[in-house]
């Protein structure tokens, strides 16, 4: 079993910039590829960007492709999620999520692909 937490979410004006983080515990976050998603009111939750188990490879989706940039540090169990250029419609809470490495390759996008996820952090966008 692997427990993730979020964090780093809150207020931040159009443009502006946060810094998601996502803690694992239970098992080395090096046995897994991670993922980032969102969800916000009234809507499906979406995939935002994955990373393979080393960094050496990552996923993002076209409406975030160039603002947003995942990593991880694997001695600190961690991935982070860069958010530059936020925007009102962004407004969403974000969930990250672990899952074998070699699915997660071939269907980054898909959720069924992870298996553990985090409670959330909600980040706000104000216009």
């Amino acid at each position: 079993q692997v427990q993730l937490v979020e964090s780093g979410g809150g207020l931040v004006q159009a443009g502006g910039s946060l810094r998601l983080s996502c803690a694992a515990s239970g098992r080395p976050l090096s046995s897994y590829a991670m993922g980032w998603f969102r969800q916000g009111p009234g809507k499906e939750r979406e995939f935002l960007a994955a990373i393979n188990w080393s960094g050496g490879r990552t996923y993002y989706a076209d409406s975030v492709n160039g603002r947003f940039t995942i990593s991880r540090d694997n001695a600190k169990n961690t991935v982070y999620l860069q958010m530059n250029g936020l925007k009102p419609e962004e407004t969403a809470v974000y969930y990250c999520a672990a899952g074998q490495d070699h699915l997660i390759a071939t269907i980054p996008t898909r959720r069924y692909a992870y298996e553990y996820w985090g409670l959330g952090t909600q980040v706000t966008v104000s216009s």
